[in-house]
């Protein structure tokens, strides 16, 4: 078949005249331009189907491979427990209320009924402070009482702040709110009290990270989509079972996760784990050797280390793989481990490509469901799709029984079952397509065998950034870097304190000096505390 030209699209090469590393950067470049006009084909369909009022495509619920392979539980009505005893967390102000009884009744003691309230008021308070003159000439104003920034309270700032970000309200509501109480307030200044002088809180949230990644064992990852300054940008989670952090950027590529896992740090390091990540990347043995041959291995910032890769000679190179950015990724990753953050963890996520780093284990859950969502056209191919899922579902059980006691003997056995089947033939073309890709990245779905305090799911993940997704959803998007700075920041201490049994209310208090509040430490502290053995 000829080809056929449009418009100013080029006559194809000649390709025999080609090297192999002109074809393979010609083929990737071609990948890449078949990707972008698939995704622009996929934005025409939906926009031609909205105008022509198609129906939308079905919404495929959740497969349930991870509840569904849970062991039943037997119900006994004689064991289940009740509710349990109510305890409030404050002191129990106890008070007799009396009866009418007739002459000659005998006193059995008291029956106990407890009610719980609460009071919410609103107090202002005038200081006046005392204003002196020294013989010196030199005025003296008298301090105000310990704990008040400001012309709003402590607790009126706890109150703002817990309302907005734990309890999901808007800058509107909660400023109708505050009115209706009776606090003087304008939209400016509540303005202010979410976002200015917050910078505490940001670095309290930037140690949580930094705690985290240098004392777990693995962490799971996800992102999700932001609005900030009018554009669309991305937010990604990092966290466990103890700590969660959330930062807004505006790319969710490799180089932005890498810089991410800095935790603030803005260097670059050039060492074995560095050499390491570029060879594992493809870049060319030259280029490494000529990087170690430079004295230079620490740079303090983008612009240094630019500078550097400029007077190699790299910033100028135009060849597939582009060796500046996986030079840049292996500094990042240098910059990582030197400053001791997951030397050894393990990295979950759900296959995305820009979390494929170091030590890597894939989400058993996104897995299933590829094979869950595929669309099956006859009786065959839905029988086929439904026979592997059940292979599948058997499998993640097992998996989930090797966690709770881990054997070498069940290891093997178990790498030898993945096999049969992810390798077995279905007659179901794509389906068998699918299993090939998914054994592709065995090492990574089964890195549990090898470090069964992983999680099979990146479950957690998602619970977590659900309430970055409500946040967005009620506020839509932020408009200054303070704002999403803080967003952030309150987002990644109220999920690590509920994480960390701490009550937001608690911790707020603690941080803003309210009076007779319980003493919160830096949650760092309480993050490292807890650290368990890889």
């Amino acid at each position: 078949m000829g080809w056929i030209l449009y418009g100013d699209v080029p006559s194809p090469p000649s390709l025999s005249g080609l090297s192999r590393a002109e074809l393979e950067a010609l083929v990737v470049e071609l990948f890449g331009q078949v990707a972008a006009l698939q995704q622009v084909a996929a934005e025409l369909r939906a926009e031609i189907a909205h105008l022509k009022e198609l129906p939308k495509r079905p919404r495929i619920g959740p497969s349930g491979m991870d509840k569904g392979t849970e062991p039943a539980k037997r119900d006994h009505p004689a064991d289940r427990r009740g509710r349990g005893k109510v305890t409030p967390r404050v002191a129990i102000e106890e008070q007799v209320v009396t009866a009418p009884v007739p002459p000659g009744s005998r006193f059995k003691g008291y029956e106990p009924f407890l009610v719980q309230d609460l009071m919410i008021s609103v107090r202002a308070t005038c200081y006046q402070r005392e204003r002196w003159v020294t013989p010196d000439g030199v005025t003296i104003l008298a301090p105000l009482p310990a704990g008040i920034a400001g012309h709003f309270g402590a607790e009126l700032r706890r109150f703002v702040l817990m309302h907005y970000h734990q309890g999901q309200s808007t800058l509107p509501r909660l400023l109708v709110l505050l009115r209706s109480m009776g606090v003087a307030i304008s939209q400016r200044q509540l303005q202010r009290l979410l976002t200015a002088k917050h910078d505490g809180f940001i670095t309290e949230a930037r140690d949580v990270l930094r705690a985290g990644l240098a004392t777990s064992s693995w962490v799971s990852v996800d992102d999700t989509g932001a609005r900030h300054a009018a554009k669309t940008g991305f937010c990604t989670q990092i966290g466990n079972d103890r700590f969660t952090w959330f930062g807004t950027r505006a790319s969710k590529s490799r180089l932005n996760f890498l810089d991410l896992l800095r935790a603030g740090h803005t260097d670059y390091v050039l060492n074995d784990a560095a050499y390491g990540y570029m060879r594992s990347q493809g870049l060319a043995a030259t280029t490494i050797v000529h990087l170690k041959a430079q004295s230079a291995t620490r740079f303090d910032d983008h612009a240094g280390w630019l500078a550097h890769l400029d007077r190699l000679g790299l910033t100028a190179l135009r060849i597939t793989p582009d060796p500046q950015r996986l030079a840049t990724e292996g500094a990042l990753w240098g910059s990582i481990h030197a400053h001791g953050f997951l030397c050894e963890a393990v990295v979950l996520s759900d296959d995305a490509g820009q979390f494929n780093i170091g030590r890597h284990a894939l989400c058993w859950v996104h897995a299933e469901r590829l094979v869950h969502k595929l669309d099956a056209f006859n009786d065959l191919q839905r029988a086929a799709q439904q026979q592997v899922r059940g292979l599948i579902w058997d499998f993640y059980a097992s998996l989930k029984a090797y966690q709770g006691k881990p054997s070498p003997r069940q290891c093997l056995a178990l790498r030898t079952r993945f096999d049969r089947i992810f390798r077995r033939r279905t007659g179901f073309v794509v389906l068998d397509r699918l299993l090939a890709r998914l054994h592709a990245n065995k090492a990574e779905l089964l890195m549990v065998l090898e470090r069964p305090e992983i999680p099979l799911h990146t479950n957690g993940s998602e619970n977590d950034i659900r309430c970055y997704v409500t946040r967005r959803k009620v506020s839509a998007g932020t408009r200054s870097d303070a704002g999403r700075d803080c967003r952030d920041a309150f987002l990644s201490l109220a999920k690590t304190c509920t994480k960390l049994g701490i009550a937001v209310w608690d911790y707020l208090g603690s941080r803003l000096g309210v009076a007779g509040c319980t003493h919160v430490q830096p949650l760092d502290r309480y993050v490292r505390a807890r650290t368990r053995p890889a």
